[in-house]
């Protein structure tokens, strides 16, 4: 060394150390929101146990390969555990109780992982003829026209796979548009012996130009393998139309509100805003049953 009042030294030692592998309990939850919950028998102690346990899970649960575990990771929390979820947890020592509660984690997933691919199996199977699709909107009503306004509707659908994406994208929006007017517009009206009374688009209204969303997103998800459909892609003419019954519902949420809020300004009980909606829910009805009339 150039300095002579620092010095440096290189050692090498090698060392063989015993470790004695234990057994450790674990229990790994499913929850209804998807969300997984965690138990094991060791205690975090700074050691990154429950770090350890939550990246077994996440890996050993990945093995079910179902759409959206982009975030898998997120949706799983480590609970501690007691001596009532988990009896005879052991010792948190000898520097084995992050691998053993890592297996004893994994062991649960693979029976988890096992019961779960069977009934991934069996819906697939059902769903091969069922469409689906889902829907996020936000409406404005007038309250004193009785006039809703859809300001943006995010949907997205399974088209399987998809023969013509753009036939398909055409045919989700035109379904969904056309729902629009049989959940809100289209009153079919008749007289007592039967026979329709509107003539034209000047009594019946269909919908325009102006019934369309402020802003409509709508994304097509190919799901994958569908053996029981041609070339595994799905229908996208009339299901989309369903998703529309969402606007009849988000309506009536500011209807209920609205009839609440005039409640609240008569002082009288709220419980008594209770109201039925008909379908179509036209201006007038809306209007009404706002309690402005």
């Amino acid at each position: 060394m150039c300095n002579k009042w620092r010095q440096r030294g290189i050692s090498r030692v090698p060392i063989v150390h015993e470790v004695l592998l234990r057994s450790n309990p674990g229990k790994v939850s499913i929850l209804g929101d998807g969300s997984v919950a965690v138990e094991v028998g060791g205690i975090e102690l700074g050691q990154g146990l429950w770090t350890k346990v939550k990246q077994m899970t996440a890996f050993s649960l990945s093995a079910i390969k179902c759409d959206g575990m982009g975030d898998f990771l997120d949706k799983i929390r480590i609970i501690q555990a007691n001596t009532l979820s988990l009896i005879q947890e052991g010792l948190t020592a000898g520097s084995t109780t992050s691998e053993c509660s890592c297996e004893a984690v994994r062991i649960c997933c693979n029976i988890l992982v096992e019961r779960l691919t069977r009934i991934k199996e069996n819906l697939q199977e059902q769903m091969g003829s069922v469409e689906w699709g889902i829907l996020i909107l936000e409406v404005e009503v007038n309250l004193l026209t009785g006039q809703t306004t859809i300001l943006q509707s995010d949907i997205i659908y399974d088209c399987g796979q998809s023969l013509n994406p753009a036939m398909d994208l055409g045919q989700i929006e035109g379904a969904f548009v056309q729902g629009i007017g049989f959940f809100m517009l289209e009153e079919y009206l008749s007289n007592s012996d039967g026979l329709v009374i509107p003539e034209g688009t000047w009594t019946y209204k269909i919908p325009t130009i102006e019934t369309i969303p402020r802003q409509f997103n709508v994304e097509i998800m190919n799901s994958g393998h569908h053996k029981k459909r041609l070339l595994s892609s799905k229908a996208s003419g009339e299901p989309p139309l369903l998703l529309a019954v969402l606007v009849h519902c988000a309506t009536r949420a500011v209807i209920k509100e609205a009839r609440k809020q005039l409640l609240r300004w008569k002082g009288l009980n709220e419980s008594d805003s209770t109201f039925q909606l008909e379908v179509p829910a036209t201006m007038s009805i809306v209007k009404k049953l706002q309690c402005l009339l």
